[in-house]
């Protein structure tokens, strides 16, 4: 499943969160990097300790946890604190697939990465290239959001980024552990409970059908989560 989630943040919390960002004390994104990324990486990022991404990273996951369609996507287990790029002319992220295991820097907790996001944080037009390209069974999927937007993808997915030849690409990446792995089960109750949605607004929300299919969402996802 690779889904668009629009307006995370709205234009004005957008604003704020980038007069933050930066401000902060960017560096060699291949700090952080491992062997292989290294070879791939050419961008800056912001310290995860620093107190712009924290702060930042604080009023994200706010977002995200009153956020209805990425809670019904996601079904998330836990989001590790999310972390911040910036790409200017020149810079771009070869091909790669995001590590299978990471550390949560907070609790170090060692957590699976079943979905990878990049929430946007300027504007397309502010800048040249800089697109997330994401390859699956179904080809190769082009991704350029409004500031505010966010794209929610599984961690198994070959993707890169485009080198940025105007501007700066700022943006929000990070991971999560979904209570529910199979990215194909997550899907299948994404659809159902958009499905009961709809049914709700339709008939009674105590209709026998709309209880029957909340009772089959329910136990589909007491039999599929890990927790």
């Amino acid at each position: 499943m690779m889904l668009q989630i629009p307006q995370v943040l709205t234009k004005a919390q957008v604003a704020e969160c980038r007069a933050i960002l930066d401000a902060g004390p960017w560096v060699d994104g291949n700090l952080t990097s491992g062997p292989q990324a290294a070879l791939a990486k050419l961008n800056q990022q912001l310290p995860q300790e620093s107190p712009e991404a924290r702060e930042v990273g604080a009023r994200i996951v706010r977002a995200l946890e009153a956020n209805p369609l990425f809670m019904s996507a996601a079904l998330p287990h836990v989001i590790l604190p999310p972390m911040f790029n910036r790409y200017g002319e020149g810079m771009g992220f070869a091909d790669h697939v995001d590590n299978a295991i990471r550390r949560d820097p907070v609790t170090g907790r060692r957590l699976r990465t079943d979905l990878s996001a990049t929430l946007f944080l300027a504007e397309p037009e502010d800048y040249d290239g800089g697109e997330l390209v994401v390859n699956d069974l179904y080809g190769e999927h082009v991704v350029k959001l409004g500031a505010g937007d966010m794209i929610l993808y599984p961690s198994t997915s070959l993707h890169h980024v485009t080198p940025v030849t105007r501007g700066a690409r700022v943006a929000s990446f990070f991971w999560m552990q979904s209570l529910v792995r199979d990215d194909a089960k997550r899907t299948l109750l994404l659809d159902m409970d958009a499905a009961i949605q709809h049914l709700s607004q339709k008939l009674s929300a105590d209709e026998q059908g709309v209880l029957s299919l909340t009772a089959v969402y329910h136990n589909l996802l007491r039999q599929w989560a890990e927790i």
